[in-house]
């Protein structure tokens, strides 16, 4: 399968793709996408909506104590290395980004519990940019379809930019996210209404 026909079909079965963690501002998002390692956004929007009652801001979270994060975040699992991320990203975007959240990839790298996928993901997400996050979806995908085959996120990345036209990453990563979620599931993939399945190497019909 060639880029075009794998963008034409997954315009015709995710239209409007968007970034289901529910998320108010570039901070709220980081926080967001840290807590969504391993952890379904179902779960971690019901965790953020009511953490983000009280704690919003860099600056909620730089004072706040480790243990009172652990316990109103327990529920998104990996807790306690995802409350240390939290809070040392809050003082470090205090400290040396002036509060803001930086909007540069390479920036983005150096806070605690940011990866390239959750840099990729503010990248696109807040900032409007141009990026390919790779999560457990895209790559399940993206080795189903034949597009790759590795099991390497950095890999995986490397040749979804290569092989698609860079101003569709951003787009194209929240549609085969939303297609491994829905309809290419890990478990019992819906092949049967897959616009691919004729094509696909993987196809189960």
């Amino acid at each position: 399968m060639d880029a075009k026909f794998i963008m034409s079909g997954l315009d015709a079965m995710v239209e409007n793709p968007r970034c289901e963690l529910e998320h108010k501002t570039p901070f709220e998002l980081l926080v967001a996408v840290i807590l969504s390692a391993q952890c379904t956004d179902k779960r971690v929007n019901a965790v953020t909506r009511e953490l983000f009652k009280t704690h919003n801001t860099p600056s909620d979270f730089a004072s706040m104590p480790l243990g009172e994060l652990e316990q109103k975040i327990h529920s998104c699992g990996f807790y306690h290395n995802k409350a240390k991320a939290i809070i040392s990203a809050s003082r470090d975007i205090l400290e040396r980004f002036g509060g803001a959240v930086p909007n540069n990839f390479d920036d983005l790298l150096t806070l605690a519990g940011v990866g390239r996928k959750t840099a990729n993901v503010v990248i696109a997400v807040a900032f409007g940019g141009d990026a390919f996050a790779v999560d457990t979806h895209v790559l399940r995908v993206s080795n189903r379809l034949g597009i790759v085959k590795t099991r390497d996120p950095n890999k995986c990345e490397e040749k979804l930019c290569a092989f698609f036209p860079k101003n569709k990453w951003s787009k194209l990563h929240y549609q085969m996210v939303l297609f491994g979620r829905y309809t290419c599931k890990a478990i019992k993939p819906e092949c049967a209404r897959c616009l691919f399945n004729r094509e696909c190497p993987d196809s189960r019909v």
